[in-house]
């Protein structure tokens, strides 16, 4: 009998095994955030209702602040710029992790920041609270600058808000920049900017930076007035807030909510290319008309639950005694054991058995050759 050798055995294997392998197929992309419907690129609107009024934004979301009901959307995970947007984001992060009452320095690169600005000096006079209010009152570049420093620099600010972006499922947002400004790579949707935007007016000091009208600010020699750049704050019933940008490869942005008889809508507009205050009162009032009555097309989802804590492992000292109530080590080590390890075991134990046993009755049959 002719024995073939292991390794051409092997060779045969892999060639066989090569030969049957079927082509990888590309996988199903995962549906989008809030509903299948939501995935549109043109007009999404409930059935059996009115249609939204035209606006000349190319993105928008109308949703329920209280139940997350997207009531209606235009391309709502479409991808664009968010201009100074993005600052609800910057809050969203910064408010939970930052002392208002903490003295805060700028430094040049902040008080040089360029586009819109609260005008901030190289001096400790300012708090955290008074950057809030720059950041989402004018729109400070130069605060958003100066918050990212506050909390430990810029790099750890854009990861922080990142993880903050992933944590509410706002998966189309990409942060590069505190203040929103272009930056490639940076991006949003109406979506996530609905999301973010509910997810602040939770907290009651994101509210009330968002829907101060004025307020005073320091200055080295003397306070003076800054006001709010959301002109809805001044024309629209019920306005609370939030936040409009703008940048000439993003054009206009802008979030606004408003609330009438205890109930609050949120409209998210994006890149849009004029003057938009009036359009977005339509579809406000629009979304007072369906909330209750129109069948929602999605929904604004919540954030995903916080991971829990992992228990520390004890610390081992050279003086430790062990516990008269641990495991043997054997017995330990067999409770660890998963499956895989458990059956690898029993082969490796019941082979070395085997060779036992067959090694010793050769050895008994040898003795008795010998007698």
């Amino acid at each position: 009998m002719k024995l073939v050798p292991v390794t051409a055995l092997l060779v045969a294997v892999t060639f066989t095994g090569a030969a049957q392998a079927t082509p990888a197929q590309t996988p199903t992309p995962p549906p989008p955030v809030g509903g299948d419907l939501l995935a549109g690129r043109g007009l999404i609107k409930p059935v059996g209702f009115k249609a939204p009024p035209k606006t000349k934004a190319t993105a928008y979301v109308i949703a329920d602040h209280e139940t997350g009901q997207v009531l209606a959307a235009k391309d709502p995970h479409g991808r664009y710029r968010p201009a100074s947007t993005l600052k609800m984001l910057t809050a969203a992060t910064l408010i939970p992790k930052l002392d208002k009452t903490l003295k805060v320095r700028p430094s040049r690169d902040a008080v040089n920041q360029e586009g819109s600005a609260v005008g901030l000096q190289t001096r400790p006079i300012y708090t955290v609270d008074d950057l809030f209010k720059a950041l989402m009152m004018s729109s400070g570049n130069d605060a958003a600058m100066a918050l990212a420093e506050a909390n430990g620099g810029l790099d750890k600010t854009m990861r922080d808000m990142n993880d903050e972006a992933k944590r509410l499922q706002a998966n189309d947002t990409v942060a590069k920049t505190p203040s929103g400004l272009d930056k490639p790579g940076q991006s949003s949707s109406a979506y996530d900017l609905a999301l973010i935007a509910r997810s602040g007016l939770s907290d009651k000091d994101f509210r009330r930076y968002v829907s101060t009208k004025t307020a005073k600010f320091p200055a080295p020699k003397k306070w003076y007035e800054i006001s709010n750049h959301n002109k809805l704050l001044w024309r629209y019933k019920g306005m609370i807030g939030v936040k409009n940008g703008w940048t000439t490869k993003a054009q206009s942005t802008f979030v606004g909510a408003a609330t009438r008889d205890g109930h609050t809508i949120i409209v998210s507009i994006m890149k849009h290319e004029g003057y938009f205050w009036e359009e977005v009162a339509d579809l406000l009032d629009w979304g007072f008309a369906a909330r209750g009555k129109a069948t929602p097309v999605g929904l604004l989802v919540d954030p995903l639950p916080d991971e829990p804590a992992q228990q520390a492992a004890p610390v081992a000292t050279s003086h430790a005694t062990p516990s008269p109530s641990r495991k043997p080590m054997m017995d330990a080590a067999a409770s660890e054991q998963n499956a895989s390890t458990r059956t690898m075991g029993s082969v490796v134990i019941g082979g070395g058995l085997l060779f036992g046993l067959v090694w010793l009755g050769y050895g008994i049959r040898r003795r008795r050759r010998r007698l």
